[in-house]
């Protein structure tokens, strides 16, 4: 409030007038810069860390159906906040002689989940087990340590993945994946870009083995994996295959980083098929 304690005469007069019309702009101009009353500016909030979270599974196992409810449901919520879960189901082929052939099971999963355990010091391969992000491994149904394992992992460093298809064909597709901002890796160690077709919401009528008589719904499935190269290199391209019974509209590309030896992941990133650039 403007104060005027000299007796008015009327240059006194004037120059309050003055004065307050001053004072007015400025505050108003204050005002306009501040923004509406209570005003705050918007924080972008940080993009959640891609974390990969296996999962060795079977449709010969009776204990393996909560596993992949618990993983998909992880899947469709992201409940864990910081982090982005990116699914790998595994079919292991140990089980296939005992009453049930798996028909996504595969000897290539069953050799993956025993370099895990040779790293993570497990004394034998089990079903249903979780590893997340090649750090940590444990029971596929735990639903308290996945998510303490995940929360750990998306608080390491990780790259930034970004992956483009060049070309689709009816059973193939060229692709190229960017890394940048790689984290140092373990002591003698080397880092593989990795990539996987993986499709969804499949399910399998099971009439024998352990779950016979039941209808099996599974998280995703890594339909096929391959290494394309070094991520030593900023832009590696590659092909990965497409069966023709796969169904593209449920197809999501994941590419990921992961040292050979340590089997640490450092960095991911999943894409439709349908949505990936071109």
């Amino acid at each position: 409030m403007l104060f005027c304690w000299i007796e008015s005469t009327k240059p006194t007069l004037i120059k309050c007038e003055i004065m307050r019309r001053f004072l007015t702009v400025m505050t108003l101009l204050v005002i306009a810069l501040a923004g509406p009353a209570g005003f705050q500016p918007a924080v972008r909030a940080a993009a959640p860390t891609p974390v990969i979270v296996e999962l060795f599974t079977s449709e010969g196992c009776s204990s393996c159906p909560p596993a992949d409810a618990l993983l998909q449901s992880f899947v469709d919520t992201q409940p864990i906040s910081g982090a982005q879960v990116i699914a790998l189901g595994h079919h292991v082929d140990y089980w296939d002689r005992l009453g049930w052939k798996d028909r996504f099971s595969s000897a290539a999963a069953t050799n993956r989940q025993q370099r895990y355990s040779q790293v993570l010091n497990v004394d034998s391969v089990y079903t249903p087990q979780m590893v997340v992000d090649g750090r940590d491994e444990l029971v596929g149904s735990d639903a308290r340590r996945a998510q303490r394992a995940i929360a750990k992992a998306a608080e390491s460093p990780h790259a930034t993945i970004a992956v483009a298809v060049e070309s689709a064909t009816s059973d193939h597709v060229s692709l190229s994946v960017s890394v940048s901002d790689l984290p140092k890796l373990s002591r003698g160690d080397r880092a593989e870009v990795v990539v996987a077709m993986v499709e969804g919401h499949l399910r399998s009528q099971v009439s024998a083995g352990e779950n016979r008589g039941r209808v099996l719904v599974h998280a995703p499935v890594v339909r096929q994996m391959t290494t394309i190269g070094e991520a030593s290199a900023s832009r590696v391209g590659g092909e990965i295959a497409i069966g023709p019974d796969w169904r593209r509209d449920q197809l999501t590309i994941v590419a990921f980083v992961q040292e050979r030896s340590s089997r640490h992941v450092l960095g991911a990133a999943a894409v439709p098929l349908q949505g990936a650039r071109r």
